[in-house]
Formats: structure tokens, C-alpha cells, sequence
């Protein structure tokens, strides 16, 4: 499975089996949350064996169930870090997919559990992203049209590639609360990527430009704020 193939084929899955994830693996996920974190300044983290965060009542209202295994998606409490934590966070997730896991973002289901993971200064946890061996394979998530969710004047190849992959991120309650404008840049396109608000707006922006940069290739555009 390629990373393209890993976006297709990933979905949200709230119930897992009662396996565990094996070392070589464990050991391939904290290698690569220890390199996301030191690139954007994060501090995610890999939590195993912890039943509590997704054993709540707004856990199991969600659907969640047999959750022990999850990543503490923590970092600075402030716009451009929430972009980065769904970004990195992002990166991670289709890892794990390649790696035959699966994992659900989750915000309002996950419960904070003292102990558990660490938060440095002026550090919060925005959110935790279940993983492991799946009980299901989960379903794909209904998608808007690619206008609703980009502006473009005769868009080039690579922006249309990067919106449809945009548009198989998660997103927080399937809201796809996130917009990719192209625009006029020296030597080079230029991409802005905006949320249009909404819950995890900004967070959910930065799982959708993962995805765009990845299909669209990086070598075809700058990020432009």
C-alpha cells in the first residue's frame, strides 16, 4: 500500500480488537511522532495500554469501544500550532494505515487522563487519535464538490489532485470546514489554505493540507498565508 492507496482506503474506525500493537511497529510510530515533533515544534504523543480516555460516556455515545492504544495530540494553544498538530497528526495517521492499523481522530470523545501523557508550558491537548487493530473496517465519509471547498481560475492538474485528496481527510464531524485558494506567486503557484470555521476548524484545516500536499506534489507550489 502507497500513501495515495492509504488515503483511499482509510476510514474512521471506533471499535478495536483486543491485539496488541507489535514492538517493530510501536518502535517505527514513536521514531516518526519523535521526528513530526522536533519539525513542527510539537509534543505528540503515543499512549499504550490506557483504557480511560476513550472509556467515558461521550466515548462510548460516539461508538467508540476496546480503545487502549491512542496518540495525545498535544502542543501550543494557539492557531498555527492547531494547523500543525492536524498535520503532523495527519502524517502519522496514514503511517499507521500503511502499517495495516487504523485509527479515528476523536475531540469531544477524548478524555484528558491525568498521568497519562505529559503537557509542557502553555500546552494543551487538542485531541486523541484512537489506533490499533480494527473491529470493523469503517466506511467512507460523504465528500462536498471540490468547488465548495476551493477557488481557482482554470485550475492546473496537481490543485485539482490536491483538493480531491483534501477532501478524503477527516474532519471533525465530517464538516470539511476547510477552503484552498490558488493564487498568483513569484516563480511558483501559491496555495492558501483557510478554515471556514466551525468546530476544530484549524485543526482540521492542517489534516486537509496534508493531504493536498501529498497529492498535489510539493514541488508545485508554496504555502502562502
Amino acid at each position: 500500500m502507497d500513501i495515495m492507496e492509504a488515503m483511499e482506503q482509510r476510514h474512521s474506525v471506533r471499535k478495536y480488537e483486543d491485539k496488541p500493537i507489535e514492538k517493530g511497529k510501536l518502535v517505527a510510530l514513536n521514531a516518526l511522532i519523535t521526528e513530526c515533533n522536533k519539525e513542527g515544534g510539537l509534543n505528540l504523543q503515543l499512549v499504550t495500554g490506557e483504557k480511560k480516555a476513550f472509556g467515558g460516556v461521550m466515548s462510548k455515545i460516539c461508538g467508540f469501544g476496546g480503545v487502549k492504544n491512542y496518540i495525545a495530540v498535544v502542543g501550543k494553544d494557539d492557531v498555527e500550532t492547531a494547523q500543525k498538530l492536524g498535520y503532523y497528526g495527519e502524517k502519522i495517521v496514514l503511517e499507521a494505515q500503511m502499517m495495516g492499523l487504523n485509527t479515528c481522530w476523536a475531540a469531544g470523545a477524548f478524555k484528558k487522563v491525568k498521568n497519562a501523557f505529559t503537557l509542557g508550558d502553555g500546552e494543551k491537548a487538542a485531541c486523541g487519535i484512537a489506533i490499533g487493530y480494527g473491529a470493523e473496517t469503517g466506511k467512507p465519509h460523504k465528500c462536498k464538490d471540490i468547488k465548495e471547498v476551493s477557488e481557482s481560475e482554470n485550475p492546473p492538474d496537481w490543485f485539482v489532485r490536491g483538493v480531491k485528496a483534501a477532501l478524503l481527510a477527516p474532519t471533525g464531524m465530517n464538516m470539511q470546514n476547510f477552503k484552498f485558494t490558488l493564487v498568483d506567486a513569484e516563480g511558483k503557484c501559491g496555495v492558501r489554505a483557510q478554515t471556514t470555521g466551525g468546530m476544530c476548524g484549524d485543526l482540521n484545516t492542517g489534516i486537509a493540507m496534508y493531504h493536498f500536499e501529498v497529492a498535489a506534489g510539493k514541488e508545485n507550489f508554496n504555502w502562502i498565508k
